[in-house]
């Protein structure tokens, strides 16, 4: 038996976010107007303690909470990233929400409950966790994704969120209740057992569709087709931190569950779930290859690219061995960095104070605006693979995962969808600096400026000194194993 200060101090992060969380209610309540901008910042002070709470904390691995929770490598890695994607965008959303006079001290307390949602989420070891976890983070995004109340599209895209995120979680409900229903547990241990004593050598066809329908859920999270429909609208619609947070924080949770789930839950059904993982795997990187190319807003073009790269972080998944799971965390932890430089981009495109989002705005950028330019021509050709910049490394971890389990074609698939998407990425360099000159973007926050130079510096810089990061990231995929 584990004492109660011994596991308290394992969720201290978790334990941070929530006390923060009600706090900062009241004090709001409390308040009123006056505590919009302290809420702000003592929010981001909240998440910077839980990060630093789990860098410098425990490193044991412990199940806690009579095996419904645990505090493991994997999940110390994946909630650092989804910390850095909630507090980076919160940081940069401040001035944005500001100028468009809904920077209220809601937000930044629905960000701290959707985080803290994201984090049990990560370490749920049992279904209802996993699903106490997942309608917390969901129930927030719901709110946060319609926030300017006053503008339609915003409006229209947290409500097409809630109908469609109500029916992908009545969808995995009604997975996780096959799953149990055929196997007589909700732990990850218990079902992984069930699954590996069955009398016919593989899971019984109650658990393989109670799979489909939990991996229909997680897709959904994860913007995975063909379950993605609802990925291009909330990008656009949304006030822009608000997908920024969708694009990094959320993102991390939603691969980072369905590693685990698939891992620790269903290591004796991978042959059934690589079928899924697969398919979900190629219809994602076609679709995000060939449906951005005709986008003329970029915040779209971001949302298709969103799909695509979830396509090719399942192909390290499809693996299904450690080298598979260290390429789908290196992978994600390159893209956080990648898609926080490119919003930070995104929220700078402001001319006399009213934010523009088409492709032509960023017209003639190199002349205006050279060192927004570079970063962003960078952070263009990372996300399209080119080496040596981190994205290539990230895209090389995974295919080389899929060769090294002999998935030879799903490699190859993922090379050619690749090769298809540098098209809208080298399409943006471009037009930066080979169109004539758009009106020129106003001077951006300290705040973008600093993300936007530390995420070039970092995917220009990776590849020569990758020790710290790779030996990081191994040594976090091995406590799955």
């Amino acid at each position: 038996m584990i004492p109660l200060n011994v596991a308290l101090a394992h969720v201290l992060p978790e334990l941070l976010l929530l006390v923060g969380a009600l706090g900062l209610t009241l004090y709001g309540a409390i308040r009123g107007k006056p505590s919009d901008g302290p809420v702000t910042e003592i929010a981001v002070a909240v998440l910077g303690a839980a990060l630093l709470v789990i860098l410098l904390g425990f490193k044991t691995d412990m199940v806690l909470f009579d095996g419904s929770v645990v505090d493991d490598g994997f999940g110390r890695f994946m909630k650092a990233l989804a910390l850095v994607g909630s507090l980076v965008a919160l940081l940069m959303g401040q001035d944005f929400l500001a100028r468009e006079r809904i920077d209220k001290y809601e937000f930044p307390i629905l960000v701290l409950l959707a985080t803290l949602g994201m984090m049990v989420l990560i370490s749920a070891q049992n279904l209802i966790v996993m699903y106490l976890g997942l309608e917390l983070m969901s129930l927030a995004l719901y709110v946060v994704a319609a926030f300017h109340r006053d503008d339609l599209r915003a409006s229209e895209a947290g409500l097409k969120y809630f109908v469609l995120g109500a029916l992908s979680s009545g969808m995995l409900l009604y997975g996780a209740s096959l799953i149990y229903g055929f196997s007589g547990s909700v732990s990850f241990a218990g079902i992984a057992a069930s699954v590996q004593n069955a009398p016919a050598g593989g899971p019984s066809l109650g658990i393989v569709f109670g799979l489909v329908f939990l991996m229909t859920g997680l897709a959904f999270k994860m913007s995975a087709v063909p379950f993605h429909m609802w990925t291009p609208d909330v990008y656009e619609g949304a006030p822009t931190p608000v997908t920024a947070f969708f694009a990094s924080a959320v993102k991390m949770a939603a691969v980072a569950i369905t590693v685990r789930v698939l891992m620790a839950a269903f290591p004796g059904a991978t042959p059934q779930w690589r079928q899924i993982v697969v398919f979900i795997s190629i219809l994602s990187m076609a679709l995000g290859a060939f449906a951005a190319i005709g986008q003329s807003n970029v915040k779209r073009l971001m949302a298709y690219s969103a799909i695509g790269h979830v396509g090719f972080a399942l192909v390290g998944l499809s693996a299904g061995t450690q080298l598979g799971v260290f390429g789908v965390m290196a992978y994600m932890a390159i893209y956080l960095v990648m898609t926080l430089g490119a919003f930070a981009v995104i929220l700078s495109m402001r001319v006399a104070g009213h934010p523009v989002e088409r492709i032509s705005d960023l017209s003639g950028l190199a002349r205006t605006n050279p060192f927004m330019a570079f970063c962003f021509a960078m952070l263009m050709f990372s996300l399209a693979g080119v080496p040596p910049l981190a994205g290539f490394f990230a895209k090389w971890y995974v295919f080389n995962a899929a060769i090294q389990a002999h998935l030879y074609w799903l490699a190859v698939i993922g090379v050619l969808s690749s090769a298809v998407a540098a098209f809208y990425y080298l399409r943006i360099v471009k037009v930066m600096y080979f169109d004539d000159p758009a009106p020129a973007f106003d001077r951006p926050s300290p705040a973008l400026s600093a993300v936007l130079a530390i995420s070039t510096a970092f995917v220009l810089f990776l590849f020569v000194y990758p020790a710290p990061f790779v030996g990081a990231t191994a040594n976090a995929a091995k406590s799955l194993f």
